[in-house]
């Protein structure tokens, strides 16, 4: 009988135990269910982010002239019909 009470004593304290670390680590060792993980999760084990890519503005110039050019000749085709 005294084994049994002891048994059961064990298994308290390691339900308590248990629900204090889930409360310490914010559930991260509880179980989830389907779907995307939270951001905190995430964040820990994600790669770095990459740089944002930043065009010059030789590069943007050039890239507005040739949209330009692109608008007139459809332009001119769409007026030609």
């Amino acid at each position: 009988m005294e084994f049994n009470r002891v048994v059961a004593e064990l298994d308290a304290e390691i339900a308590r135990l248990q629900q204090a670390r889930a409360l310490l680590t914010g559930g991260a060792s509880a179980k989830r269910g389907p779907g995307r993980p939270k951001a905190a999760a995430t964040t820990a084990t994600a790669a770095p982010t990459r740089r944002k890519r930043r065009l010059s503005p030789e590069g943007r110039k050039r890239i507005a002239e040739a949209m330009k050019k692109r608008w007139a000749e459809r332009k001119k085709q769409q007026s030609g019909k």
